[in-house]
């Protein structure tokens, strides 16, 4: 028998690599079981520790703005096929800000065209591929656009979007994700109206990623880059079906499962990978708001300080219950 385990990270807690080794430490410790490991990502905070883990390469820095200015170093990491990536939260992420300084009325975007242009100077790789995700603007990417122009010229860029919703209305930019990057009611309003009157963000506001990180997937798509779903993307890099098809049990997860986990984060496309694999599915959560379909959703304690232990507990109970259903299986 085999269990996977492949979470994504429990942002501000565990990342992705590590919240997968609790889990297979659960998970090994029942005999009887075969336990392989693979931490997936959807192109928001830890997505390119997730792909130099499983794939390898050689990380590189670059100073750059953080959404309030201040200069920061920030990583890109060049894949062995050629490939560079770059993520967004990591030059102008949430993590970047204390909770006091949460701006979303002038957090800029402009930290990641610096880090995109730096990674393509100094890199010269065949493509690049954008995170999208877990930022802590909402300026539409035009600070972003003040660095990188109006054209990106030759160079293919692939933007791997968290989440698959458009720019504006109730599940867009500002009113579905201003709220948790510090912004009151009136404000969200008032970002809404900002991002409408973009009229160079109109042509592409109702593509699906055009809402993803504060609406920067709406501004690289402008300049034509290539969005795509980010979980998606990652998982058929680290060739997850491929892993998920010969296990008994996948277990996959986050720290919040709510909505948005089944609007293209990395678990609710493992899920859906599951479902078609038919291969059963766990997906936990440390707050779980709404459950997600074909799986069996589980809360944990809900408190940070124990989610190591709680991941270990969680990845020892369902080794113990499928080691148990097969054995009875078994005998029938």
């Amino acid at each position: 028998m085999l269990a996977l385990a492949s979470p994504a990270s429990l942002k501000g807690v565990l990342t992705a690599t590590e919240a997968a080794g609790l889990v297979a430490t659960g998970l090994r410790r029942v005999d009887d079981l075969e336990v392989d490991e693979l931490p997936v990502a959807d192109g928001g905070e830890g997505t390119m520790e997730v792909l130099a883990t499983v794939l390898g390469g050689a990380w590189g820095v670059a100073r750059v703005s953080d959404p309030l200015g201040r200069q920061i170093t920030a990583r890109y990491l060049m894949l062995p096929s050629g490939l560079a990536v770059v993520e967004a939260a990591e030059a102008i992420g949430l993590s970047r800000l204390q909770h006091y300084e949460l701006d979303p009325m002038h957090a800029s975007s402009r930290g990641l065209g610096e880090l995109i242009l730096a990674t393509l100077f100094a890199a010269r790789p065949a493509a690049l591929l954008v995170g999208l995700g877990g930022v802590a603007t909402v300026d539409g990417g035009a600070g972003l656009r003040g660095v990188i122009g109006n054209t990106l010229g030759a160079q293919r860029i692939i933007v791997a979007c968290d989440v698959q919703t458009p720019l504006l209305g109730e599940r867009g930019a500002a009113r579905a994700f201003g709220p948790q990057k510090g912004a009151t009611p009136e404000m969200v309003e008032e970002l809404e109206a900002r991002l409408e009157a973009m009229i160079e963000l109109r042509p592409v506001r109702d593509m699906p990623g055009a809402g993803a990180a504060g609406g920067i997937g709406a501004m690289l798509a402008a300049v034509g880059a290539e969005l795509v779903p980010g979980a998606e993307c990652i998982m058929e890099m680290i060739g997850f079906e491929d892993r998920a098809g010969i296990a008994d049990l996948v277990v996959t997860g986050e720290g919040r499962v709510d909505r948005g986990t089944q609007e293209g984060k990395a678990p609710g496309k493992v899920a859906e990978a599951c479902a078609r694999l038919d291969v059963p599915c766990v997906v936990f959560g440390g707050e779980v708001e709404e459950e997600v379909p074909g799986t069996t959703t589980v809360r944990l304690s809900g408190r940070p300080e124990y989610a190591a232990e709680d991941l270990v507990e969680l990845g020892e109970q369902l080794a113990r219950q499928l080691v148990e259903y097969e054995s009875a299986r078994s005998e029938l």
